[in-house]
């Protein structure tokens, strides 16, 4: 019986939490025991880990690392980081250096400095592997590449590398260390290996794998809407952070309403941005017209019951909330960034716009004055998912 261990940053519902899920379950009854590591020790998804796979955390905190409450104990956590092994002392000239190149380029990511923290106060894993992932860039990776042993090292990365804000800096060439990298799309590969060429030769592709039937089971479960509206609903799900940029779709709902279009947005996620956006909701007059939900345990009835899902962001890996809103056939509207683009063809199976609030509200307006259209644009996205492969071929080369 051979052994793998998995690497998390956290296990809050998000996209690459969810991807990592569906692998999980899709290992079951090989021949390989499995373990997962979250290495914030936070995350509301835990209930969702499939009973066979071994959770290597003491304690796991089930909050949503984005929630009020999630980030007090992420806190917590830096700060026993900071403190554990000399951590904090140890890494300050590296976190220095980076905060000051973070400054020439305009801007500091304490999330990006941090991980750093995270990875080298947890300490070295007392076991040795036969297979190590680092699911997601930044502390997993960190961690696998400088605290695990193991005969296969395999990392993933999920997001536009050079956009969310890594580094060589920041990595210390982490990546050497990995006997082979995959990126979840080839617009992320494209830009992964545009600060790294030196790894192309083992850099490949891994999608995200979806349960389809899982997603379609859980979309005739109880939840959804509960308001009596009775225009059109448009759904939004994603974090409520810089890089969903959702002030873009405030805005783009002041000219739906404006136009005296009868539509509610809706938003399912958490972040640091929601007082902001909610004192932006209510500078326009939007308090009963653009509502931020939070995070739901079921998204899927939402999706089933919208009339038009959105997603407007500053750029993307490869969404997750779009796959799942393509299986349960919803008409889509994307923004023109990369992820996007390998997702949605643009007149085939959904719309795509510019990242700007006006050409947001220009395509929804249009989109909801032709109504068949979008019905055939759900049907194509539907049809498209349910031929994608089953990934088995993929994780028999991830296995192997």
């Amino acid at each position: 019986m051979k052994k793998a261990l998995f690497v998390i940053n956290t296990l809050s519902r998000a996209g690459a939490e969810t991807a990592l899920l569906e692998l999980l379950r899709r290992l079951e009854g090989r021949d390989w025991t499995v373990d997962l590591l979250v290495l914030t020790g936070i995350g509301e998804m835990r209930g969702e880990i499939p009973g066979w796979v071994t959770l290597k955390n003491k304690d796991l905190i089930e909050v949503s690392v984005l929630s009020e409450e999630g980030r007090t104990e992420l806190k917590k956590v830096v700060g026993k980081a900071l403190s554990s092994h000399r951590t904090g002392l140890r890494l300050f000239p590296y976190m220095f250096k980076n905060a000051m190149a973070m400054m020439g380029r305009g801007k500091i990511l304490p999330d990006k400095l941090l991980w750093r923290v995270l990875s080298d106060g947890m300490g070295d894993m007392d076991e040795t592997y036969d297979l190590a992932v680092a699911y997601l860039e930044g502390g997993s990776t960190y961690y696998v590449a400088d605290h695990v042993q193991a005969k296969k090292k395999v990392a993933f990365v999920h997001v536009d590398y050079a956009k969310a804000g890594y580094t060589k800096g920041l990595d210390l060439d982490c990546y050497s260390k990995f006997d082979r990298i995959y990126a979840i799309s080839m617009e992320v590969r494209e830009s992964f290996l545009e600060i790294y060429p030196e790894y192309i030769s083992k850099t490949g592709v891994f999608q995200n794998l979806l349960g389809r039937e899982h997603i379609l089971n859980m979309a005739d479960g109880p939840g959804g809407f509960t308001d009596s509206f009775d225009g059109v609903r448009i759904l939004t799900i994603g974090r409520l952070t810089a890089q969903k940029a959702l002030e873009v779709s405030v805005q783009a709902m002041k000219f739906l309403k404006d136009r005296g279009i009868k539509a509610r947005w809706y938003v399912l996620g958490e972040g640091e941005q929601r007082n902001s956006l909610q004192r932006l909701i209510q500078n326009l007059g939007l308090t009963e017209d653009f509502l931020l939900l939070g995070a739901v345990n079921n998204p899927y009835p939402y999706l089933k019951q919208t009339d038009l899902y959105v997603h407007a962001s500053k750029f993307e890996g490869k969404s997750i909330a779009i796959q799942e809103a393509q299986i349960l056939g919803c008409p889509i509207l994307v923004s023109d960034c990369s992820g996007n683009r390998e997702q949605v063809v643009d007149g085939i199976d959904g719309r795509m716009c510019a990242f700007t609030a006006k050409d947001v509200a220009d395509k929804i307006e249009e989109m909801l004055q032709q109504k068949e259209r979008c019905i055939a644009f759900g049907k194509a996205a539907s049809e498209k998912m349910q031929k994608d492969c089953s990934g088995e071929e993929l994780i028999r080369e991830l296995l192997s």
